[in-house]
């Protein structure tokens, strides 16, 4: 799969494209359901499957005061792109001039001039331009304008409510991974580098992988039960917790992973965190005896539920 940051050259001359255009925070069912919808019309025209998505989130852009609660940073979202089969992938740079362009400038500039879109495909509540003032139904009247077709994806609904990032947001900030799974797919993970803590888990006999996730700042916190991809062959089962760390004065938001009976180093390795059930709210303790005796019981508690219930996917 390709990938670009920004598109700058005109495609006067150049093949056409199928597009897909979001932002596909998640990639939940609703975002699958717009890039088969892609893809069969990419299969149909036989033309390559390109998606056009956005970085930073548009909403970070203009509520810059509030930190936007992303489910997956922009490798996972590539790395998601890849696997369903995407060919191509553009993140705009979402900015002021980006912003600012109105409904039919967006079409011009990005779809005709340097995509030559044959078609496009948008999911049903489709903003575009400045003020979001384009919609699906604009975005119509625009490519019979300039030649290229819509495909609008209508929403995908699990128990009558449809899906929608906010939504499984609202799940993982509860502790319903069991509802988050169910929006997007498959269970909710994280993905990151391992990096050197401060070794103080290895002195308690607890030694953790860390993963810096500040920057996306995921919308869980707690301890959980996961299992882990990408240390050994198949998935290692494990305690994680994801937050500040009151007790010992943490002030980054930092997930911290124990290997459940497992001794190996894997410092500098890119591992996958599966969240697989909340086992309780992160606390401030008394006391680093407290805070030791409590690791140790979620420890027990985490491999209980996991052997009990046998995760497989």
């Amino acid at each position: 799969m390709d990938w670009c940051r920004d598109l700058r050259n005109p495609a006067r001359g150049k093949a056409s494209v199928v597009v897909a255009i979001g932002n596909f925070d998640g990639f939940h069912l609703g975002h699958q359901q717009l890039i088969k919808t892609l893809k069969a019309r990419s299969r149909e025209l036989s033309l390559k499957s390109t998606v056009v998505t956005f970085e930073p989130h548009p909403q970070t852009y203009f509520q810059p005061d509030i930190r936007l609660n992303r489910l997956s940073s922009v490798r996972e979202k590539l790395e998601l792109f890849r696997d369903y089969g995407v060919e191509r992938v553009i993140a705009l740079r979402f900015n002021e001039q980006l912003a600012s362009l109105s409904a039919d400038d967006f079409v011009r500039k990005y779809l005709v001039e340097s995509l030559s879109a044959s078609h496009v495909v948008v999911g049903y509540d489709f903003g575009f331009g400045e003020g979001r003032s384009g919609t699906a139904e604009s975005l119509q009247a625009l490519g019979d304008t300039y030649g290229f077709g819509v495909s609008r994806v209508a929403a995908v609904s699990i128990d009558g409510e449809k899906i929608g990032s906010s939504r499984v947001r609202e799940a993982l900030q509860i502790g319903d991974l069991a509802l988050a799974a169910r929006l997007l797919g498959r269970p909710y993970a994280i993905s990151g580098r391992v990096l050197y803590g401060d070794q103080r888990g290895r002195t308690w006999g607890f030694p953790t992988a860390n993963l810096l996730v500040e920057r996306h700042n995921p919308p869980l916190r707690g301890v959980f039960a996961v299992e882990v991809e990408g240390v050994a062959e198949g998935l290692l089962p494990g305690v994680a917790n994801l937050g500040f760390r009151p007790t010992v004065g943490g002030d980054r938001l930092l997930l911290e992973v124990h290997l459940i009976n497992f001794s190996g180093i894997f410092y500098g390795d890119r591992v996958r965190v599966i969240f697989r059930k909340r086992i309780r709210a992160e606390t401030k303790f008394d006391s680093f005896d407290a805070l030791k005796e409590q690791i140790r019981k979620d420890t027990l508690a985490a491999a209980a539920w996991l052997t009990e219930n046998q995760p497989t996917v």
